[in-house]
C-alpha cells in the first residue's frame, strides 16, 4: 500500500463507522431480513410465508427502505470531523418511523390516491422522510449528487416561475412531497423498483465472489493463461479486472482490489508506473460495460427499455468485446515496441493447481450465465448462483468460511445494499420532479429543437453531456437522468433504442478514465506511486477506442444485435480493424512494419482505421456509404505507410 493509500484510507474512515459492536450485529441483522423479505417477495422460497405482511408491492418497497435507510445516518457519518453518533440515532429512528408509517397505511395510499391529495398526517411524514432521503444521498454519494437531487426535487414547487425552455406545472410543498413519498413515480420509481425486485441478488454474488477468494481465483487464472506472452500481465490485468469489474460494476472498487496485485507485476514486467496504472484503470471501466453483469445500472436499462435484461447483456456484448480487444492490441504494441516479454514459467501458477483449488467459481459463474442467458430466469439467476457459490465454498479448505467470515460476508452485503438503495433512491426525486412538472416532455422537445433535427448534434451534445454528469454523479445516476431527458430524442431523431441507451452508459463512464477527474485512473496512480495526470492522459490513449465505439454502434445496430447475424459479423470485423490500426496508431507500432516513424504517419493510419471502421453515415444525413468510407480509410493507411517508409529510408 502507497502513502497515498494510507492517505485515502483515513478520508475513508473519517466518513464511515466502523461496523463493528451494535452496529454491525444491527446491520447483519437488517441485511438478513431484506434478504429473506426479497427472497419471499419473488416467491424463491417456495410459498409467500410472508404475504400476510405483503400483500402489495408498495409494503415491500416501503419495508425495504425502513430496514435499509436508517442504515445510512449509522454507517456514515454527517462530518468526517465529528461523531454526532445521538444525533445520528435519532435520524435512523426518524427515517425507519416514517417508512414503516407509509408501509401500515399503504392500503390507504393506494386506494385513497394520497399521492394527489393526502391528509396532513401523511403529508408531514413526506417531507420528513423527503429531508431524509436528502440527507442520506448527501452522507452516502457527496455534495455533488446531493445538489443535483435536491435541485430536482424542489424544481416543483417554482416549475412556473421558471424560463419558459424549463418551465413546468407548478405544485404546491404539500402535494409535491406527497407524491415523492408516495407515488410509485419518485422515491418508489423505477430505480428503486428494479434494486428491490432485481439488483439486490446480483449484489450480493458480486460481494460473495470477493469473499470467497474469486478475485484472487481470476488473477491466478489469468497469470496462467496470458503470464508468459509479450507484455503478460497487462493482459492478465484486462482478463482479472475485465471480468471483476463486471461483477462488482465499481471502477474505483476494482482498481483498488485487483490493481493491487496487477500493476505490481505489470511493473516488475518493464512497464512504466504511468502505464501499468493506465491499463488497469481502462480494464476495470470496461468491466463495467463487460455481461454478464456490467453492474446495477444495465438493469435499470433493462427496466427503462421494457425488454428482459438478457437482451441488454447479449447487446452489449459485441461492443464490449471490441473495446477489451483494442486495449489487447495496443499492450502488445506497446509491449512489442518496448521489447517486452512475458514472465518466466517459475513465477506463475500452474493452470491445472489453479483450475483444482477455484473450479466452482466458473461453475458458479456457468450457472449464472445459463440461467440468466439461456434459460431467462433472470431473478432466480443470481441467487441460485450464490448458494452455489457458498456450499461448495465450504469444501475448500482455503477460502472456507468460519463465523467471522460469513458475518464479513453479510456485512459487505448490506453496505453495498444500503449505499445503492440511498442513490437510487435520491435518482428517483430527480424522477418524480420531471414526472410531475412534465419537464421531461418539455426537455425533450426543446433538444430536438436547438439540434435543429440533426442526429449528429443531438450525438453530439448527448456524448459531452453524458461526459459531464458522468464526472460529478455516479454512473447510474447520470445514465437514469439522460435515459428520461436525452434518450428519447435521440431515439426519436431515428437511431435504435438499446443502442442509445448504451451510448449514453458508455459516454458516462469515460469520465473514469479521463483529467481532470480520472477517477479510476487517479486511484490505480496511487497504487503505482505515478503522477495522477500523467496516469490520466495515459488511459486516455490506452482506452482511445472507448470514444468511439459508441458511435460505431449507435449508428450500426448491427453491432447491438438490432440486425442479422451475418451483418453483425461482418459489421464487427471492420470494426475490428478499424481498431486494429487505431491501436496500432496510437502505440506508433503495427506488426510487419514495426515501429511506426515520422510525425504524421501515425496520424494517417489512425484516422484510416477510424473512417473503416465507421458504419454508413446516411442516418446523419450524410452522403458516405461503408464503401466510400473504406475507400477513405485504406487510402489514408495507404498514404502513412509510404511515409513512415519515407522517414525510415531517412
Amino acid at each position: 500500500m502507497t502513502l497515498n493509500d494510507d492517505a485515502d484510507e483515513r478520508v475513508t474512515l473519517g466518513k464511515h463507522r466502523e461496523t463493528t459492536g451494535l452496529l454491525g450485529i444491527a446491520l447483519v441483522l437488517v441485511t438478513l431480513a431484506a434478504v429473506i423479505l426479497t427472497l419471499d417477495n419473488l416467491r424463491l422460497l417456495g410459498e409467500p410465508y410472508l404475504d400476510a405482511l405483503i400483500q402489495l408491492e408498495t409494503h415491500f418497497y416501503y419495508a425495504l427502505i425502513g430496514l435499509l435507510l436508517p442504515l445510512a445516518f449509522l454507517r456514515y457519518r454527517s462530518n468526517p470531523k465529528f461523531d454526532l453518533l445521538l444525533v445520528d440515532v435519532a435520524l435512523a429512528a426518524a427515517a425507519a418511523y416514517c417508512s414503516f408509517w407509509l408501509f401500515g397505511h399503504a392500503t390507504l395510499i393506494l386506494d385513497e390516491g394520497w399521492e394527489f391529495v393526502a391528509p396532513l398526517d401523511a403529508i408531514v411524514v413526506s417531507v420528513v422522510l423527503w429531508i431524509l432521503v436528502l440527507e442520506a444521498v448527501r452522507r452516502v454519494a457527496g455534495i455533488a449528487l446531493f445538489t443535483l437531487v435536491a435541485l430536482f426535487s424542489l424544481y416543483p414547487l417554482v416549475a412556473d416561475q421558471m424560463p419558459e425552455v424549463i418551465s413546468g406545472m407548478a405544485t404546491g410543498l404539500p402535494e409535491t412531497a406527497a407524491y415523492h413519498a408516495m407515488s410509485i413515480e419518485s422515491l418508489l420509481g423505477l430505480p428503486f423498483r428494479t434494486f428491490a425486485n432485481l439488483v439486490i441478488g446480483f449484489l450480493i454474488f458480486g460481494v460473495a465472489l470477493q469473499h470467497t477468494g474469486g478475485g484472487q481465483f481470476f488473477i491466478d487464472f489469468a497469470f496462467a493463461i496470458f503470464g508468459r506472452v509479450r507484455g503478460g500481465p497487462a493482459k492478465v490485468a484486462i482478463i482479472a479486472s475485465g471480468l471483476m469489474g463486471s461483477m462488482s460494476g465499481s471502477v474505483i472498487t476494482n482498481v483498488l482490489t485487483t490493481g493491487q496485485l496487477t500493476i505490481p507485476a505489470m511493473m516488475k514486467n518493464g512497464f512504466s508506473p504511468q502505464t501499468a496504472a493506465g491499463v488497469e484503470a481502462c480494464a476495470s471501466t470496461g468491466g463495467v460495460l463487460l455481461p454478464p453483469i456490467m453492474g446495477a445500472t444495465a438493469f435499470v436499462m433493462a427496466t427503462f427499455l421494457g425488454i428482459p435484461y438478457y437482451q441488454v447483456a447479449l447487446a452489449a456484448a459485441i461492443p464490449a468485446l471490441l473495446y477489451f480487444s483494442a486495449l489487447f492490441m495496443q499492450l502488445d504494441a506497446y509491449a512489442a515496441r518496448e521489447g517486452l516479454t512475458g514472465l518466466d514459467a517459475s513465477e506463475l501458477p500452474s493452470i491445472l493447481t489453479t483450475l483444482k483449488e477455484g473450479w466452482y467459481y466458473i461453475a458458479a459463474f456457468v450457472l449464472l450465465v445459463v440461467l440468466l442467458l439461456v434459460m431467462q430466469r433472470e431473478a432466480l439467476a443470481p441467487w441460485a448462483a450464490t448458494a452455489c457459490l457458498l456450499v461448495v465454498n465450504q469444501f475448500s479448505k482455503k477460502h472456507r468460511f468460519d463465523g467471522a467470515k460469513l458475518l464479513g460476508f453479510v456485512r459487505g452485503s448490506g453496505e453495498l445494499l444500503v449505499e445503492l438503495l440511498v442513490i437510487l433512491a435520491g435518482i428517483g426525486l430527480i424522477i418524480g420532479a420531471l414526472s410531475v412538472t412534465g419537464l421531461a416532455g418539455t426537455l425533450i422537445n426543446e433538444l430536438l429543437f436547438i439540434a435543429g433535427g440533426s442526429v449528429a448534434v443531438l450525438l453530439v451534445m448527448g456524448a459531452l453531456t453524458s461526459f459531464v454528469l458522468g464526472i460529478g454523479m455516479t454512473v447510474t445516476a447520470a445514465y437514469i437522468f439522460l435515459a428520461i431527458v436525452l434518450a428519447p430524442a435521440l431515439i426519436e431523431g431515428g437511431l435504435n433504442p438499446v443502442a442509445v441507451h448504451l451510448f449514453i452508459l458508455y459516454w458516462g463512464m469515460l469520465s473514469f478514465i479521463t483529467p481532470p477527474v480520472a477517477l479510476g485512473a487517479f486511484a490505480a496512480a496511487s497504487i503505482a506511486g505515478a503522477d495522477p495526470i500523467k496516469t490520466g492522459f495515459t488511459a486516455m490513449r490506452l482506452g482511445v477506442v472507448i470514444y468511439l465505439i459508441p458511435f460505431f454502434f449507435v449508428l450500426d445496430p448491427a453491432l447491438v444485435l438490432a440486425d442479422t447475424v451475418a451483418a453483425a459479423l461482418i459489421a464487427m470485423v471492420e470494426v475490428m480493424i478499424g481498431c486494429f490500426l487505431i491501436a496500432g496508431s496510437a502505440q506508433r507500432y503495427l506488426p510487419l512494419i514495426g515501429k511506426v516513424r515520422g510525425h504524421v504517419a501515425p496520424w494517417l493510419i489512425g484516422l484510416g482505421g477510424v473512417a473503416i471502421a465507421f458504419p454508413d453515415l446516411a442516418v446523419l444525413a450524410i452522403d458516405a456509404g461503408n464503401w466510400q468510407l473504406l475507400g477513405a480509410g485504406l487510402s489514408l493507411v495507404f498514404a502513412g505507410v509510404t511515409l513512415h517508409r519515407l522517414s525510415a529510408a531517412n
